[in-house]
């Protein structure tokens, strides 16, 4: 008989039965913890791919800010007021769009850490075998 979800109904069957049936469960189990692993390890792959795409362009947006940042020294020791303030206008506008492009990059980094990883998984799974046992 089978249940709603598709499950066996395993309460008639013998100890034998359950025995015989032990190699097959850990076989799956196994199988099933590899393909987490592999599903883990593409995600983890990928956040930290794109995570340092994000520091990456933060830094190139930061590195292009000194620049801007000598324009305005020079243009605001050597001219009128209109000119050094848009330079200035114009080296923190890159510096708010560099601090958002590595808030980015960290905000990706952390997502690898929440997840958890295989080998938390297959512990949690020995401990819940050992608790049964």
């Amino acid at each position: 008989m089978t249940t709603p979800r598709g499950f066996r109904d395993r309460a008639d069957d013998g100890l034998l039965t359950l025995l015989g049936e032990i190699p097959e469960l850990i076989r799956n189990l196994v199988i099933a913890e590899i393909d987490a692993a592999k599903v883990w390890l593409s995600r983890t792959a990928k956040d930290g791919g794109w995570g340092a795409l994000w520091v990456f362009a933060a830094l190139f947006v930061l590195f292009w800010s000194v620049p801007a940042l000598g324009t305005w020294a020079i243009a605001g020791l050597s001219s009128w007021w209109p000119v050094w303030l848009s330079a200035l206008v114009v080296f923190f506008a890159m510096l708010i769009v560099a601090v958002f492009l590595a808030l980015l990059g960290i905000l990706r980094f952390r997502k690898i850490g929440k997840r958890q990883n295989p080998a938390q998984s297959i512990a949690q799974d020995v401990k819940e075998v050992r608790d049964e046992l």
